[in-house]
């Protein structure tokens, strides 16, 4: 099977270098949309360096480095690097005259972060999702999570979000062809949550909150620039180069279809942009009612919870640290959706008061027979942190793993 790209920014390019060393698909098509630099060598200059992950030969190689490009036409856009053919197609922009059908494509990556709304009609002229299913594809993945404008519609029936290890057995082959791989902040949360819940039950955890301190992404500007018309968030036109910049994620949107637990618990996320180039960072807050008011809940067993995961079910995607980490020592850090760093979790156990007058559920006639107006709580406050390489350790690895799933699926 061959498999298709659609867009060389940040995600894409990763994408082909996972799946360059990954070698499931007998070919590469990469849709790039538009001329690069003086032609195909300047394509293939640009896709073999960057600037975080180094050279592209030492990422298939190792510090011998070493790549091959066996061959490079610049009238076909075809190349062979390290005996894996690729096409660049640098034509077309809207997903429906890409031509996926001509090159025998079924299987579609989309990366470009534009084409994001699944009800917008495949001859839309600026473009949409779809658009790649009337080329020719028959199943497109999304690396980034679904955004419906008409807030009044609902989720199509064809389209579903998925996490490679958490819920990708909901994708059916015969009913899904629009499929998001959510996030790579919310496939962090994701691996952060599910050894809670799993441990505790959805019932026992109260509330959760998070912050993301993530890294720069391309979509902002090296120095300060004027907003363009209509813009309400100022401070996405301010220099990421030399601010801290407050933000905005979807993230515990994107949990609930993952996770549906998830939606009957109180969640709040919020977003802080950094000015590095990857490694991000969630620090996750989780009230859990205690079961044992003198034996509560404590920093022991939780990284307990979470050391059993990394070496169970979640092992392929879960990594339990005892050191010290800083941001850049997870870049790159494979199938790791999350690096935990147990060092720093930290738990509160503390009584909250009910007001029983106040609880909406307490039947009238039940109320006016309380002898008690208050009930005490045990409640434990637990602070985790978990790193995550935003692009390509943690996001683009899970990413080529619901591709390579899906792809299996389709045979």
């Amino acid at each position: 099977m061959k498999l298709g790209i659609n867009s060389m920014g940040r995600i894409g390019k990763l994408t082909l270098w996972h799946h360059l060393a990954r070698r499931h698909f007998s070919e590469l098509v990469v849709n790039v949309g538009r001329p690069v630099g003086t032609g195909l060598p300047d394509l293939v200059d640009a896709l073999c360096k960057d600037t975080t992950y180094g050279q592209l030969g030492r990422f298939l190689h190792g510090h011998k480095g070493g790549l091959t490009i066996e061959e490079l036409n610049e009238e076909s856009g075809r190349v062979i690097i390290d005996g894996m053919p690729i096409h660049f197609l640098r034509s077309e922009r809207n997903p429906s005259r890409i031509g996926w059908r001509s090159h025998d494509v079924r299987l579609v990556v989309d990366c470009t972060g534009v084409f994001v709304d699944p009800v917008v009609a495949a001859d839309a002229p600026a473009g949409s999702l779809r658009g790649h299913l009337e080329a020719g594809a028959e199943k497109v993945l999304l690396s980034a999570p679904f955004k419906i404008k008409d807030k009044g519609m609902g989720m199509p029936a064809d389209a579903i979000t998925a996490i490679m290890g958490i819920n990708e057995e909901a994708c059916h082959p015969g009913q899904h062809h629009l499929i998001s791989a959510a996030s790579c902040t919310t496939t962090c949360l994701a691996f952060m949550m599910k050894p809670l819940l799993d441990h505790f039950g959805a019932d026992n955890i109260l509330s959760a909150s998070m912050v993301t301190v993530h890294a720069a992404t391309s979509s902002q500007p090296v120095l300060d620039s004027v907003p363009t018309a209509g813009s309400r968030d100022l401070r996405k036109n301010r220099s990421i180069f030399n601010n801290i910049i407050l933000t905005t994620t979807g993230a515990a949107k994107a949990l609930s279809l993952v996770i549906p637990e998830m939606r009957h618990i109180g969640f709040m996320a919020e977003s802080v942009r950094i000015p590095v180039s990857t490694g991000s960072l969630i620090i996750l807050t989780v009230n859990v009612q205690s079961e044992d008011a003198a034996n509560p809940i404590n920093r022991s067993q939780i990284n307990a919870i979470f050391q059993q995961a990394a070496e169970g079910v979640y092992r392929d995607r879960l990594l339990y640290s005892t050191s010290q980490n800083v941001s850049s020592d997870i870049i790159g850090t494979p199938k790791a959706a999350v690096v935990m760093e147990s060092q720093e979790t930290h738990t509160r156990t503390a009584f909250s008061k009910v007001h029983l007058d106040r609880l909406a559920t307490i039947p009238p006639e039940v109320r006016q027979h309380l002898t008690q107006p208050t009930l005490e709580v045990p409640v434990t406050q637990v602070v985790l942190y978990g790193w995550y390489d935003n692009e390509l350790g943690s996001y683009t690895n899970a990413l080529g793993d619901l591709t390579v799933h899906i792809a299996e699926e389709m045979i």
